[in-house]
């Protein structure tokens, strides 16, 4: 698919932790096919559950897999994260591009190299969710050090971003956090969507679907009340710390399953009547993916949503952008409720929903990194033989 020259030029590649396939790892997939020869750093690493093309890389990780319960319980160790991503010797390494939603952008680099970031967000932990986390009452421990480690990481978190020549957000949403955490702009580059896996089947059903992760910040339980009270079936897929209180709190319409492989998600997304996304996300590919199905999506019309979804209740509708769903306002179940009876007067356009999606298709991804990659090397480096460029032989 591609081909570049390496000779002495050594590259790192940089994630922070590999512990299953989400959008995330889809973009670290697509730099693993870049440069195939690089070495890959990370935290901790699940040997197994990742794809095959990030699995054949050569790994290193940090002393973190090394303590004591570090398989299950690695994120405990966060107050040395920044420790450990700093303790890796990148000194014979010219290009490193970090991919990172913690601390992967922090790694120490040598004088004279390439350190390229893309950012899916900055520290979620110590910003934008510090109460979910961090600052949780519920939790003395938390309630007792999380003021005193935030702060911390805070101060890390922004002195490392000066080890970043350039960045690259997964979206305007990130794009401005970048300058608002770190006072550094960023270039925009949405992540990749399998819009070739994800495409209409010939499933109907009479359900809403959620597919997430079941913790907090996500809000299921302002879609679990919204259901409640319409009635309609819902289908939550996911799991996570909140799944027996969402249970519990659930009326008899609402149905959970646990996390499905791709081709039963792919059915439960062509066949529902639309995907409800109640949480304010940096990005959010599902809403994409469900898309790429051809199905509307009921969204809080906050974050990443605001780029991926066209509402239709926006002002400006034009011809050429036939909405792909619905936002509501208010962090509240009476107005998702509302959003969903919106749906209802609506003929939603299969075919328009997807070919909005394809916007986000893996070709674009794979393109526009490759010419940011590209003419960040030359910017540093100039034209040299002995210089990586990307080059795409599939076209």
């Amino acid at each position: 698919m591609h081909s570049m020259s390496i000779g002495d030029f050594q590259i790192a590649l940089v994630h922070d932790w590999l512990t299953g396939m989400r959008g995330g790892e889809k973009c670290l997939e697509v730099l693993c096919e870049f440069f195939p020869e690089a070495t890959l750093f990370t935290i901790y690493h699940d040997h197994g559950a990742m794809s095959p093309i990030i699995e054949g890389m050569k790994i290193r990780t940090s002393w973190i897999e090394r303590l004591p319960f570090a398989r299950p319980y690695f994120r405990a160790y966060l107050p040395f994260f920044p420790a450990a991503i700093e303790n890796f010797d990148l000194s014979a390494y010219q290009l490193i591009i970090s991919t990172s939603h913690c601390v992967a952008k922090g790694v120490k680099t040598p004088h004279g190299s390439l350190h390229l970031s893309y950012i899916h967000t900055p520290m979620r932990y110590i910003w934008e969710m510090y109460r979910h986390y961090l600052g949780s009452a519920r939790n003395p421990l938390k309630r007792l050090f999380g003021p005193v480690l935030a702060s911390r990481l805070r101060t890390w978190d922004v002195a490392s971003s000066d080890r970043v020549d350039e960045f690259i957000a997964n979206s305007e949403n990130v794009r401005k956090r970048i300058g608002k955490h770190y006072s550094r702009d960023a270039t925009v580059i949405h992540p990749p969507v399998d819009t070739d896996f994800y495409h209409p089947t010939e499933n109907q059903g009479d359900y809403y679907l959620i597919v997430t992760a079941l913790v907090p910040y996500k809000a299921v339980d302002i879609a679990v009340h919204a259901f409640n009270s319409l009635g309609r079936k819902l289908i939550i897929v996911g799991d996570g710390p909140e799944c027996n209180h969402l249970k519990q709190i659930a009326n008899a319409n609402i149905e959970f399953l646990p996390w499905q492989n791709e081709e039963s998600l792919r059915n439960l997304y062509s066949g529902c009547q639309a995907l409800i996304f109640p949480g304010e996300e940096d990005f959010g590919i599902v809403p994409l993916e469900a898309q790429s199905c051809g199905r509307p999506v009921v969204a809080y019309g906050r974050g990443g949503v605001l780029e991926t979804v066209i509402p239709l209740n926006q002002q400006s509708r034009t011809a050429d952008k036939e909405p792909t769903g619905v936002f509501f306002h208010h962090p509240n179940s009476e107005s998702l409720a509302e959003a969903v009876r919106e749906l209802d007067g609506f003929d939603f356009k299969t075919e328009a929903i997807r070919r909005h999606a394809l916007q986000f298709r893996r070709s674009v991804f794979v393109r526009k990194m490759a010419d940011f990659i590209n003419a960040s090397l030359r910017k540093k480096f100039g034209n040299s033989e002995d210089i990586p460029f990307i080059k795409l032989t599939d076209e």
